[in-house]
């Protein structure tokens, strides 16, 4: 195995291993820290980057970071890279790899032609030599399109989850909570329930109250219920009206078995639900989520850095062709990323990431009480996400989550990214909010908004 170098004044910096280069190269997080595999300096930090940009790109299918016998993960990646599409950029370093992602020559159809031959390590290795704003760069170039019943990805398009969530799964609760969201043109891309109680009869309780809702003012949107996977299936077999498929999924398969999946079993989900035959403008059927640290925390890890390791997630998720894809970047808390740099950093990461490998990525812009961050750095991510193409964002209300108990974006957040960026929902769901009179001549949402939809509730009318 080859051992990488650099010197940085007279001292020469050495690292044992590809796994090793990639940890100390990683921008400063609490994750890595805690796992004893992190830069001990920023001059070790930087000597890593140099020496990470010397590595060729081919390395990556030859030196792997989890061994390909005992990991179907490693599995997924190896098995199923394209080839064809990995030769325009096969004989470039990591370091050249960024200057041709930042040139005028990765246009959006390049990019998305050779996102098929792009690791997850080379998307994690590339983006540790990158500032903030080449993030942002190229992935504002990325354009992943995907449907189902809403058209998501489009050019000039921010998508938003309703997020309704309630702590004891009441239906009055939550009926007002999505109703309120609505109010606000929150939902195009899905109304998103985490369930209190995560058993078979309250999910499908809750996907029924979800289906109504929709039906009864002919929303073109899709719900889901984000139970386990397993339940889904149950709830499929029992004909429960359910529109997407949820899971957690990280980026080892020992961390997959932490939350009880494996790939053939998100294959079984995908097929069943495309069984139902739900979709009306696209069969994009899986809801997938990850974050940074979740397989540290399930202890399966195997001494890889946590952001390496999170867009490995990202093959697990390439290969349901989902909907949507969201990582829950501070959600999982200061133990892994530490305050308000470490979150929009790795905010910014993940969204790169997953649009390189062209996933239709989009973030939970959130923090727990006990972070140190605060509302003012949401903004601040918000808007940089805003300005890097995400797919979409998550809102709650009053930016505050009573069932999980941390902290997102409010729904009115989402309206105010929409009117500063000038960005519409989804093309469906922009015309169902026209007929709604929830939008001026100018495509802004009024206030005070919804007159009929208004009417509606009062009136308690069907649409």
């Amino acid at each position: 195995m080859p051992v990488y170098s650099h010197v940085i004044g007279g001292e020469r910096h050495l690292f044992d291993d590809l796994k090793t280069l990639l940890a100390c190269a990683s921008p400063r997080r609490s994750g890595d820290e805690l796992a004893g595999i992190a830069a001990a300096t920023d001059e070790r930090r930087v000597a890593a980057k140099m020496a990470l940009a010397e590595v060729p790109l081919v390395a990556f299918l030859d030196d792997v970071l989890v061994p390909y016998e005992t990991d179907e993960v490693t599995r997924l990646i190896l098995d199923s890279h394209d080839v064809t599409a990995f030769a325009p950029i096969a004989g470039l370093t990591v370091g050249q790899f960024r200057e041709w992602l930042l040139s005028y020559a990765a246009d959006t159809e390049t990019l998305a032609a050779v996102a098929p031959g792009i690791t997850p390590e080379m998307a994690a290795a590339v983006s540790k030599l990158m500032r903030n704003q080449d993030l942002i760069a190229v992935a504002a170039k990325c354009r992943v399109v995907t449907a189902f019943r809403t058209t998501l990805g489009l050019p000039g398009r921010l998508g938003s989850r309703l997020q309704p969530n309630h702590p004891t799964d009441d239906p009055a609760g939550i009926a007002a909570s999505t109703l309120d969201g609505l109010l606000f043109g929150i939902g195009d891309a899905v109304i998103g329930i985490n369930p209190a109680t995560d058993n078979l009869p309250a999910c499908v309780k809750l996907m029924e109250m979800l289906d109504a809702i929709r039906q009864r003012y002919d929303i073109p949107t899709q719900s889901c219920v984000l139970t386990h996977v397993t339940t889904s299936i149950a709830a499929i077999e029992q004909g429960a009206p359910l529109d997407l498929v949820f899971q957690s999924v990280a980026g080892t398969e020992a961390a997959n078995q932490g939350f009880g999946v494996t790939l053939a079993l998100l294959h079984e989900a995908r097929e069943a639900a495309l069984s139902m035959k739900r979709g009306t403008v696209g069969d994009n059927v899986m809801y997938l989520e990850t974050g940074q640290g979740s397989a540290l925390s399930a202890g399966a890890h195997h001494g890889v850095d946590q952001q390496t390791l999170e867009t490995r997630a990202y093959a697990v998720c390439r290969a349901v062709k989902p909907l949507l894809v969201n990582t829950v970047v501070g959600f999982i808390g200061p133990e892994y990323l530490y305050d308000s740099k470490q979150i929009i950093r790795a905010g910014l990461e993940d969204h790169f990431c997953g649009k390189l490998l062209g996933l239709p990525m989009g973030v939970d812009v959130c923090y727990t009480n006990h972070a140190e961050a605060d509302q003012d750095d949401m903004d601040s991510l918000m808007l940089l996400l805003g300005q890097a193409g995400v797919n979409f964002v998550i809102g709650v209300p009053g930016a505050d989550d009573i069932m999980l108990n941390y902290q997102s974006l409010s729904y009115h957040d989402i309206v105010s990214l929409r009117h500063l960026l000038n960005r519409q929902p989804a093309p469906e769901f922009e015309a169902w909010l026209r007929r709604m009179e929830m939008l001026d001549a100018r495509g802004r949402l009024p206030p005070p908004a919804a007159p009929t939809l208004t009417r509606l509730l009062t009136a308690g009318d069907a649409a």
